[in-house]
Parts: C-alpha cells; structure tokens; sequence
C-alpha cells in the first residue's frame, strides 16, 4: 500500500509543468546582445551561412571582444585561451537562423555561467562628480576607452588623465560638463 502511494506522488509530481525554460527579461543580456549584434553583422556583410564560416567569424569577432563580451567568447571556446569548445552550440543554429534568444537558452542548460555575464553599469560622465568615483572605477573608465595612466600614483593623477581625454572619447559629457 505506501509503495503504491509513493508510486502514485511520483506520478502526479512528473505531471505537473515544469520550471519555465524561456529566458526572463534581462538574462543571458551578454549572450543575448553579442550575437545579436554578430547575426546581423554577419547578415550586413552576406557571410554564406554555414557553420564553419559562423565559427571563423565567431572567432574573429571575438578576437576584439572586451570586458563581458570577452568572457562570453572564453566560455563558448572562440578565444585561444579557452578550456572548452561550444562553439558549435552556437554557429549550428545561426546557420539555419535560430533565433538568439533560443541558442542562449541551450547555451545556458550547458553552462550557467553564460547566463551570468552582465554588463556593467554605464556611468554617465555629464553628472558624475569623477572625485566621489573610487580609483577602481576611474580605471575602469581609462580602460573602456582604452587607455592607461602610465605613472599615476593618486586619485588626482586619474582624474585629471579623465578630463584630458573626456574631449576625444566623450565630447559630449565633455561639452556638458562645467568643471573642466
């Protein structure tokens, strides 16, 4: 008797729906956003659309991915640097035009981590006061435009590499802003 009620909840638990597989608003936004933006690049430039043409775009595009881009290129295996291969997962269903939503739903079954990747907040250099940013995010901005502060030693020596370069990389905040 308790087998065949242990029996029966197993069954009534197998029936019931599942936890929905669909990506929720703002998962997968790196995975999402990187190949959205390489399936249309790959349709602006009439790439033939087979898989081993997908993968040498993959790998090519990839090759100039920074910051968040960059790690999702790492964990579908289209760096040099990278331990496993996925790309596969990835160029099969571009060729036959599988929406990106859907691939970064199977990449996200294989590996979690993908799905993880966020991009970070944009700070928005017309308003921020560069003085209250810590060093860490005054860095990062050097880096977004890719540039260094070779002998920089103080908060001081950042902020003012910032400004020096705000009128080239940002010329609007640069325009905006009323303390340079």
């Amino acid at each position: 008797m308790l087998c065949l009620s242990g029996l029966s909840v197993a069954l009534a638990l197998s029936l019931l729906p599942g936890p929905s597989e669909a990506l929720r608003e703002g998962e997968c936004e790196v995975c999402v956003s990187f190949l959205g933006k390489f399936y249309q690049s790959l349709k602006d430039d009439n790439v033939n659309f087979n898989s081993a043409d997908i993968e040498k775009a993959i790998i090519k595009t990839c090759k100039d991915a920074k910051g968040k881009e960059n790690r999702f290129c790492y964990y579908i295996g289209a760096t040099s640097d990278a331990a496993t291969k996925m790309i596969n997962e990835v160029s099969k269903p571009l060729s036959y035009h599988v929406p990106v939503e859907k691939i970064c739903e199977k990449l996200k079954k294989k590996d979690i981590q993908i799905c993880e990747l966020k991009y970070d907040k944009q700070l928005d250099l017309t308003t921020v006061d560069l003085k209250k940013l810590k060093v860490k995010d005054l860095k990062k901005i050097l880096e977004e435009w890719g540039e260094s502060c070779k002998g920089c030693a103080e908060k001081s020596d950042f902020i003012r590499k910032i400004t020096e370069l705000m009128p080239k990389y940002a010329p609007a905040a640069a325009k905006a802003r009323t303390d340079l």
